[in-house]
């Protein structure tokens, strides 16, 4: 089927999830380009619909999918990057069961630059977390320049997007998980000597305001990352990864 009219009902139900509010009432998602298109086909995520610009050459097990193709201006009217492939995909969102979802956690309080929350999922898949929970006031998940930024790590790693931390935090006492937050307070243990067993869960915060201090009290631990005193701060999806990087070393 070619799609030539920009008015054509379908188009604007396409483009209408670049709105938050509709992706959320429809529970789907646009993705854009060969990379992101194949790590979500190669994952458990369901595939509403491949969009293909009239005229490219798609792979051949595609055909499997419902395959839609359109015009270049149809193409420009959904498409929210400038240089495009000429492929895009709707992608159903995905709930997870919270009993199934590991003992390695990662809470993110409020992050709301879309490269850092990428970045953050990224490492999050590299270094072994079990699940990401984006809490409440962080940017959503399937915002599509969170989408890009986390270079297809989203189909692989579980998240849970809109999460009440102060409920992660008590699930983790509940079933005897450490929580390490990461804070610049008095107590707070340099990163290098932190020793944490085979679970844990991490909570890092946006970099203008921290973590939220409730959910600093609810932590076991608060840690820092010792840096050059000519350096103010490390860069949230930075130090995230750090911090990463260090707990997979030593579990």
């Amino acid at each position: 089927m070619l799609i030539e009219s920009k008015q054509n009902k379908r188009v604007k139900n396409w483009k209408k999830l670049h709105k938050k509010k509709n992706r959320d009432l429809e529970g789907l998602f646009l993705i854009e380009g060969w990379h992101l298109i194949e790590e979500a086909i190669n994952s458990d995520w369901t595939i509403d619909e491949l969009i293909v610009l009239d005229g490219v050459d798609y792979p051949e097990r595609w055909n499997t999918y419902n395959l839609t193709f359109v015009t270049k201006a149809v193409l420009n009217e959904i498409a929210q990057t400038e240089s495009q492939q000429g492929v895009l995909a709707v992608v159903k969102q995905q709930t997870h069961d919270e009993q199934e979802l590991g003992q390695k956690f990662l809470f993110v309080d409020a992050v709301q630059d879309p490269g850092n929350v990428g970045t953050i999922i990224r490492s999050a898949l590299a270094f072994n977390v079990d699940a990401v929970i984006l809490g409440e006031g962080s940017v959503d998940l399937y915002n599509d320049k969170v989408v890009r930024a986390t270079q297809g790590a989203l189909f692989h790693v579980p998240v849970i997007n809109g999460g009440d931390l102060s409920r992660w935090v008590a699930h983790c006492h509940t079933h005897n998980i450490n929580i390490y937050a990461t804070a610049l307070d008095d107590q707070a243990m340099p990163l290098q000597h932190v020793n944490p067993n085979g679970s844990y869960a991490i909570i890092v915060g946006n970099e203008g305001e921290g973590v939220d201090s409730k959910l600093i009290n609810g932590a076991n631990e608060t840690v820092y990352i010792p840096i050059a005193h000519e350096s103010e701060s490390l860069n949230v999806g930075v130090a995230t990864s750090i911090v990463l990087y260090h707990f997979s070393q030593a579990t």
